[in-house]
């Protein structure tokens, strides 16, 4: 039998004295992918910076075991390693691809710079070669434009494309061993499917072997080959991945299991219903849609383009079309739900509706009062009436002020009385203690301070809440907590949901209408069975197609996927789109057939 490339003994590591990760033992043949699953605060994480010896510059430390790490025909301990081999492990033998793709690249250099930066250290190239190794590698992410991206930096990039280029730097020298801390939380489904391939490609070609940290089961049973379930830092089951799917022992990973949507579990259903959760007492109830649809949001022929600057004088030389003749309308009480990939338009389809961007033409109705011809005062009053869940809630919360004057400050911008005891009632509606009122956001967990977002959307009692990616850095059973929460608030308080979203799954859930966006287009729009039973655009199917399926039977990476190019959205200011035209294939159910 083969020697394992690492084998994890008995790590033990505490943060001042509270012990982080208990007694983790498991070890990862080379070509083999194991999976490290649990919620936030499981260990998952730490064990991973531990074996980067990492997990010291934190302010952790490695109180006792072994990370016995195969080089060569050599075994050497990882924990007794001094600075100058980690420096040269580091980046060249074990790659790691970090969870936050905005705080793991350098802000002041450019990509280029980043990605070259490691193979310059560990390998005998030249720049220029360098350089065209970086351009293979962001073409092998299935980043638009790689020449382009090059020059540009990490702020330039959106969420996804910033995570790609970090996986690029991950995979740049080829490692034996390469850490994945959460690589495709911020994807969307084709990239994922795409990065997943790959990934699988380079296990066959060079051995490697991958320790992959997730919370998306459904990808665990595309990728995995054994996994290692922890919690509150030990680890509670551990076996091939087919086994744990198929029969858990444990009661966690039995409830892990139960808080993962599934694509299809909603066929038949005519309206979203929330999820079933072990331990749940009552039975959840669906999402029965009005008899008499009630329109609150209308949008029609909704445009937004941003300029792109160049020359010596930044003058606008082209244009970016992010939104481009989008039309839809939300009812009252119900959930329509934008999909599409990273860089499709739809948060910046959201941010047009809110006035957080400027839209460059069309008109958006909220209550039959029209959003952009408000004047900035008029905008005000009306932002009362519509708020937005962001996708980063630490990012979105003030850290230098505690949670209740957080809620209260919405509520003392509109005048509304009895604000203590509103915010009081507002963590009771969201499941939170009441003595967290007086915590700062660094005090939650990652699943608590999405539900203090929520608490604060719904502060100033608004009919529309704009909810971008809300859930998808959630652990699976948090999300699954907050999806079912905000559908109780739905049928509850009668509110409506643009719910912007690349999780399939997800969508499927909690949506009474969908719309699917590419290239700045809706290419179908219709009910949510009719888009998810009988999807008509291939896009919309391909889109299906790349979903991961939560079971380890049906594997869909064993071969290469297909890389196609992404069409770039900038075009020339004399450049003039065509009109959206689409053909109606069932009840509100529409398909584009003509754009330019």
């Amino acid at each position: 039998m083969t020697k394992p490339i690492v084998e994890i003994v008995g790590l033990r590591v505490g943060f001042g004295g509270a012990a982080a990760v208990k007694d983790v033992s498991f070890s990862i043949q080379p070509g083999e992918t194991v999976c490290i699953v649990g919620e936030s605060g499981s260990g998952k994480s730490v064990t991973s910076l531990s074996l980067m010896r990492l997990v010291e510059f934190g302010g952790g430390e490695i109180l006792d075991g072994h990370l016995m790490f195969q080089r060569g025909d050599v075994t050497m301990d990882l924990v007794t390693a001094d600075a100058a081999t980690m420096q040269s492990i580091r980046g060249n033998e074990i790659g790691m691809i970090f969870q936050e793709p905005m705080t793991s690249l350098n802000p002041v250099f450019n990509i280029e710079r980043q990605l070259t930066d490691g193979l310059l250290m560990h390998e005998p190239l030249s720049r220029s070669k360098a350089r065209e190794r970086a351009l293979e590698l962001l073409r092998e992410v299935r980043i638009p434009e790689p020449e382009r991206r090059l020059k540009q930096y990490p702020h330039e990039l959106s969420g996804g494309m910033r995570q790609r280029v970090v996986i690029a730097i991950a995979m740049a020298c080829r490692p034996r061993l390469l850490i994945a801390d959460e690589p495709t939380t911020a994807l969307d489904v084709t990239i994922q499917a795409e990065i997943l391939a790959l990934l699988n490609r380079l296990k066959r070609e060079i051995g490697m072997a991958v320790m992959f940290i997730t919370h998306d089961m459904a990808v665990v049973a595309q990728i995995a080959d054994r996994v290692v379930v922890m919690y509150k830092g030990d680890v509670v089951e551990t076996g091939p991945v087919a086994e744990i799917f198929a029969a858990p022992k444990a009661e966690y990973t039995r409830a892990l299991l139960a808080a993962v949507p599934r694509l299809g579990d909603m066929a038949g259903q005519s309206a979203p219903e929330p999820l079933r959760l072990v331990g749940d007492t009552h039975d959840p109830k669906p999402l029965t849609p009005r008899a008499t649809p009630e329109p609150l949001l209308e949008v029609r022929n909704l445009t937004t383009r941003f300029p792109v600057k160049g020359g010596v004088f930044r003058r606008t030389v082209a244009q970016v079309h992010a939104v481009e003749d989008v039309s839809f309308t939300v009812n009252k009480g119900e959930t329509l739900s934008l999909v599409g990939e990273s860089g499709c338009g739809k948060s910046s389809c959201g941010r047009s509706i809110l006035r957080l961007v400027e839209a460059t033409s069309g008109t958006v109705h909220l209550g039959g009062q029209n959003v952009l011809a408000q004047t900035k005062h008029e905008l005000r009053g009306m932002r009362q009436h519509m708020q937005m869940i962001f996708q980063d809630p630490f990012a979105s919360l003030n850290p230098y002020m505690r949670l209740q004057a957080q809620l209260t400050e919405p509520m003392q911008n509109y005048g509304l009385d009895n604000r203590e005891e509103r915010a009081a009632q507002l963590f009771d509606r969201v499941g939170l203690p009441r003595d967290f009122l007086r915590r700062f956001p660094h005090e939650l967990s990652g699943g608590q301070r999405q539900r203090i977002a929520i608490a604060r959307a719904l502060a100033v009692s608004p009919g529309l809440i704009v909810a971008d990616e809300a859930v998808s850095a959630l652990d699976v059973s948090v999300q699954a907590q907050v999806l079912n929460l905000m559908m109780e608030l739905q049928a509850d308080l009668d509110i409506s949901y643009l719910f912007i979203s690349h999780d399939m799954a997800v969508v499927e859930r909690v949506s009474h209408h969908v719309a699917v966006m590419y290239l700045g287009r809706i290419v179908e729009i219709g009910p949510r069975a009719a888009v998810f039973e009988n999807p008509q655009h291939t896009y919309t199917k391909s889109l299906m197609q790349a979903v991961p399926i939560a079971d380890p039977n049906q594997r869909k990476l064993d071969g290469d996927l297909a890389f196609k190019p992404i069409p770039s959205p900038i075009h020339p200011l004399d450049y003039q789109p065509h009109q959206s035209v689409y053909e109606t294939v069932g009840l509100d159910h529409r398909v584009l057939v003509q754009a330019g």
